[in-house]
Parts: C-alpha cells; sequence; structure tokens
C-alpha cells in the first residue's frame, strides 16, 4: 500500500508529549501512523499538500441511535415523553428490516461526513434477527468504524404480551451475532450490548443483562434519565451483586447524585452526555461538569437526529458552553463579579470527542488521538473557509467554530472515506432516495402528518 504524507498542515495531535503541530507533518504506511513531526522526507510517498488545513483525530461519536436517520428533525419540539409516544409505541413498530438497513447506512455515512470515525451505533429497534442483521449490514457498508450496541424495541405490549421491562436481553441472538459478524473483535465493526439497565427494567432483567455482558466481555451501555425509574434502588442491588464496573456505561445520568457519581467514577463506569438533546428532551441540566467535579470526564454523543445535528463539533461546543454558562452562574452569584477565567478550556471539549470516548470503548491504544503506531484515524478541515479564517489558534477554531461544512477529508484505518469534499461512496444518490422512500413510508404508516406535534 502506497504511503502517504499529509505535509505542512496544522496537527493537533491531543498527545501530551506531541502537542500541537504549526506547521506539523503526518506520514501513514497502511492502516497506520508511523510518524508525526516537522520537514519529513519520505521518497515513496504520496505527498498531500496540507497548507490551511487543520488535522485532528476522527472524531468518536459515544451515542447515536443511528436507525431514526429517515426521520430527521421531527421530533425537534418534544419532550421525552412526547418522544416514547411518537417514537418507541408508533414510528418504531413501522420499521421493516430494509428501513433499518438504509437509515444505518446512511446514518453513518452522514457521520463520515462530518468527520466522525468511529460510532457507537446504539440500536434498539431490533424486533427480529433480520432487523438486526439490516443494520449490521448498513454499518459494514458505510466503511465506518463502529460498535454496535445491539438492543430491544419499546413498544406498547400486546394483550397478554409481557411489558419490555420484564424480558432479559436475548442471550441466543447475542450469541448468533458473536458467531457470525462479530465472531472476530479486532475489526472495524464490533458487538455491544443496549440493555435497559433498572431505569427501564426490572431487578432480575437488569440482573440477567448486566452479568451477561460481564460474562462476554462486552460494554453494556444504559439510558439513566426520564420518568419514574422501574426498579427504584436498583442500582444499589447491582452494586452490593458487584455488577457495576468498568464495562458499564451510562448515558445522561442526569438524576444520579454527586455522590453516586463520585462512587461510580472510582468504579470506572464511563457517561456518555448528549447535552443538546437532553436540554430538549427534559433531562434536567447534563451533568458534563458534576463529572469533572468527582475526577472523571464525559464522552459525548449526538443522540437523536429525529432532534438535533449529527455534528461532533456542534455537541462539543453546546456541551461546553452549557456547562460555562452554569459555572458562570454560580460564580456570578457568590461574589457579584464577571469570573476572572473560564471554568472549562477548548481543549477538554475536544476531547470528549476523541480521547475520552476512546477511553470508554477500550480503544485508546488505537484510536482517539495522533499518534505513531494508532490507527490512521482522521479528519482534515480546511482552516481557509471564511468561519474559520484566519486561524491563531487550531483547538479553538475547532470548538468554536468550525462545522460540518468544513470537513474535507476524513481517513479511516488509512483509508479516505472522503476526499476534497466529496465522500467515497459508490451510489449516494441511490443511497439519499431509499431513505427519503423509507422516511416517508414509515411516517405515514403512524398517519403522522406535518405540524402534527
Amino acid at each position: 500500500m502506497t504511503k502517504t504524507l499529509i505535509k505542512g498542515a496544522m496537527v493537533v495531535t491531543m498527545e501530551p508529549d506531541l502537542g500541537d503541530l504549526v506547521p506539523g507533518d503526518v506520514l501513514i504506511d497502511g492502516d497506520r501512523i508511523v510518524a508525526i513531526g516537522r520537514n519529513l522526507e519520505v521518497g515513496d510517498a504520496q505527498v498531500i499538500d496540507g497548507t490551511h488545513r487543520i488535522v485532528a483525530p476522527g472524531f468518536i461519536n459515544a451515542h447515536l441511535h443511528t436507525w431514526q436517520a429517515a426521520l430527521k428533525g421531527i421530533a425537534a419540539n418534544w419532550t421525552l415523553l412526547e418522544y416514547f409516544k411518537w417514537v418507541h409505541r408508533g414510528l418504531a413498530t413501522q420499521f421493516r428490516p430494509e428501513d433499518i438497513e438504509i437509515a444505518t447506512l446512511f446514518g453513518a455515512l452522514t457521520q463520515i461526513d462530518a468527520g466522525t470515525t468511529t460510532l457507537v451505533d446504539w440500536c434498539h429497534n431490533n424486533p427480529t434477527p433480520d432487523h438486526t442483521d439490516g443494520a449490521v449490514a448498513g454499518l459494514f457498508a458505510s466503511g465506518i468504524r463502529a460498535v454496535f450496541l445491539h438492543g430491544p424495541p419499546k413498544p406498547d405490549p400486546k394483550p397478554g404480551e409481557p411489558h419490555f421491562s420484564e424480558i432479559p436481553h436475548p442471550r441466543h441472538e447475542v450469541e448468533r451475532l458473536l458467531k457470525g459478524p462479530f465472531a472476530s473483535r479486532d475489526q472495524l465493526v464490533t458487538l455491544g450490548l443496549a440493555i435497559l439497565g433498572p431505569h427501564y427494567s426490572t431487578i432480575e432483567v437488569s440482573r440477567h443483562d448486566f452479568r451477561m455482558a460481564k460474562e462476554l466481555g462486552l460494554i453494556a451501555s444504559m439510558h439513566q434519565a426520564g420518568p419514574t425509574p422501574k426498579t427504584p434502588g436498583g442500582w444499589d442491588m447491582l452494586e452490593a451483586d458487584g455488577l457495576v464496573g468498568p464495562y458499564v456505561n451510562i448515558v445522561h445520568g442526569n438524576d444520579f447524585s454527586d455522590e453516586r457519581l463520585r462512587r461510580y467514577v472510582d468504579l470506572g463506569v464511563s457517561f456518555s452526555v448528549t447535552a443538546d438533546s437532553e436540554m430538549c428532551a427534559g433531562h434536567g441540566h447534563p451533568i458534563t461538569g458534576r463529572l469533572l467535579a468527582c475526577g472523571g470526564n464525559p464522552t459525548l454523543g449526538n443522540d437523536l437526529e429525529t432532534v438535533t445535528s449529527s455534528d461532533m463539533t456542534t455537541s462539543a461546543r453546546v456541551a461546553l458552553q452549557m456547562q460555562r454558562a452554569l459555572d458562570n452562574a454560580v460564580s456570578r452569584e457568590r461574589t457579584q463579579s464577571i469570573p476572572a477565567t473560564s471554568t472549562i478550556t477548548t481543549r477538554q471539549a475536544l476531547s470528549w470527542i476523541t480521547t475520552e470516548p476512546a477511553k470508554m470503548l477500550g480503544l485508546d491504544s488505537k484510536i482517539g488521538s495522533l499518534a505513531p503506531g494508532k490507527q490512521a484515524d482522521l479528519v482534515v478541515f480546511r482552516a481557509d473557509d471564511m468561519n474559520l479564517w484566519p486561524v491563531h489558534e487550531p483547538v479553538n477554531a475547532l470548538v468554536m467554530q468550525a462545522s460540518f461544512g468544513n470537513v474535507d477529508s476524513v481517513m479511516i484505518a488509512g483509508q479516505w472515506k472522503k476526499r476534497g469534499g466529496k465522500l467515497a461512496y459508490g451510489d449516494l444518490p441511490g443511497v439519499r432516495t431509499r431513505l427519503k422512500a423509507s422516511g416517508d413510508r414509515i411516517l405515514e404508516g403512524i398517519g403522522y402528518q406535518w405540524g402534527a406535534v
């Protein structure tokens, strides 16, 4: 495979020992970064001019329901209760396997287009193995690096059926996946579990699901927020059983006490914050600052394209600015004056979409930063676009000013998946057409009309 040398760029490595190189060079051989420095000379490499370009680690989206990509924007005015009514009890029930596949494919391509190289796909609309297989096929076809979190749907039960909170995660389906598309754990797309957890299931189901994830060595991710928990005191019971540890990922967590947050940070639990969707849905203030106070760090996700943009720079900016506003308000109340300085830096916010989610996934030896030996997952921004020019501090520019439209190129495992502003995917017009038809059919299936909510 031809070596690639990106030369003379503004290189943001997110590695403390390497720092930012302005200008700097990145040398890629095969699927790995082999050198980062200044004035690198490699005779047999394809040289790419990095002038007026920012090169950064590929972003990691820690939480996205990619299966909803055909329903963009419909939930922008809904609280969580309305979302449950319209999506889980209505729209989700209309999905065929081909709908899951095209939404997942298009959603993953959208992530690549926006600079995301690793997607944590929280897929909780898998009523049949065919639906699951469609989602998995969409991820593989997109070329993205992903962790597919297999989860159960949440419809209203039919007469004689148990409520979804009483149904354990299907072990036979997990084992089928581990013997099939996920037989290797060293590939671009790997498996995890999107479980209900004690907020949305009985304690018996929670114990079953936690134990299965721990036994199989899979990440167990769950929502923790919203209406009254199904199992009050469930977390205390799981702790007593020794089931709370580093394989646990909690999404949202807004209703956790500071004491519980501190204890779980100490136990190695990871937290995924989706600030913009949480503020819309009514979860309460994102826990970004409370996590930091406990010695932890958030990972960030978009959550729902039915609500917000899928752009990770936007997610980082919203989470950062929301927490700064909260911190500034506390400071002003205490001192009756403007704070002397900001409480959180842009570099910290950038870590929430790069190094921190890499740690959460146990992939920090491979991705999350730019360093020799790591996988060549990177994003290239056009720094001479009007909204960025002139760039004096590349990290500030990425977090505070960059957008989806500034992404010039994206590389995953040494392969260009976007180059010169264009996705390297064959029949993108066909995918777009199929997605639109799918979304229209699903909305029509429940009689949804524009402006209904």
